[in-house]
């Protein structure tokens, strides 16, 4: 197993881990692999991809479909000033 150390930790913060741990019958270091095993794993871990918040967002609506030009109205780029 690896190990890491944390420095610099705010006190307040720490004190809430002691708090937090001791609520769960855990040591603090027990409590922050508990913690990190936690955010790193499962659902929360995977954010989702804006493609999934616009569908999420729209489909109670129905959805909704965009009329997309075609590619040959677009601007010719040596015609620009």
């Amino acid at each position: 197993m690896a190990s890491i150390t944390i420095r610099n930790i705010d006190p307040e913060v720490k004190a809430r881990l002691r708090v937090r741990a001791a609520e769960h019958d855990r040591s603090m270091e027990e409590e922050v692999r508990v913690i990190l095993r936690e955010v790193t794993s499962g659902p929360a871990a995977k954010k989702p991809s804006l493609v999934q918040i616009v569908r999420e967002a729209v489909e109670p609506y129905g959805g909704f479909d965009l009329e997309l030009p075609p590619r040959d109205e677009y601007p010719n780029v040596e015609d620009i000033d």
